[in-house]
């Protein structure tokens, strides 16, 4: 196992085909976060496209849940419910955060990563005052297309984000997605008019999101 150093380390867990079921993500995850806590291995971006799954963060109301009555896995990020499956790049930093820790300054700084990213591929994403994630124009006022939930434990940060690539929306339909019943959800592919997949933007992704938490500020 490596020694923790300065550089982020990134490993892409899988893309389709190769999707990734919730709880095999988790465990790598929780096994990663364990490492960078004991200062076994450096800060570690994990990226992967899950199986379709919902997953309720810990201000899940019941009103939130799938009104199919589809089964939803409980996670101890923030926030509340939301869907992952394939066409969606799903990224998990595990990243010691300085002292002292600011949760809000760590989620603004994800936020204007990806939004950097997108912007390369055309997009022109967001931040939306009073919520997380990244948002474009939409129909009804404001569409989110970047998911952010995360958790920090012992210094350290568990889970991120998701991205909506070329995925369908219908896991959406069921649910109120991150608990927002005001504003909708959409896709790089349908803002673009032609399909961007997980793997299209996975280099930028990585590059941006390093430039920003990388200790050695030395972009990807």
């Amino acid at each position: 196992m490596p020694t923790r150093g300065d550089q982020m380390d990134v490993e892409t867990l899988g893309l389709a085909p190769a999707l990734v079921p919730y709880a095999e993500g988790w465990a790598i995850q929780r096994r990663v976060h364990d490492d960078v806590v004991a200062d076994r291995r450096a800060d570690t971006l994990l990226l992967l496209e899950h199986e379709a799954v919902y997953t309720a963060g810990t201000r899940t109301r019941p009103a939130d849940l799938p009104s199919d009555g589809s089964p939803v896995i409980p996670v101890d990020r923030g926030g509340r419910i939301t869907w992952h499956g394939p066409g969606q790049l799903v990224g998990y930093p595990v990243l010691r955060l300085p002292e002292p820790v600011d949760v809000v300054q760590y989620v603004r700084g994800l936020e204007l990563a990806l939004i950097a990213a997108l912007g390369r591929h055309g997009v022109a994403g967001r931040q939306v005052a009073g919520r997380s994630g990244v948002w474009v124009a939409g129909p009804r006022g404001e569409d989110k297309v970047a998911a952010i939930g995360v958790r920090v434990e012992k210094g350290v940060t568990m889970h991120g984000f998701a991205i909506n690539c070329d995925n369908t929306l219908d896991g959406f339909a069921a649910i109120v997605p991150c608990g927002i019943a005001d504003a909708g959800v959409t896709t790089i592919s349908r803002v673009l008019g032609r399909g961007v997949s997980p793997a299209d933007i996975h280099d930028t992704v990585v590059s941006e999101v390093s430039r920003r938490f990388d200790r050695t500020a030395v972009a990807a």
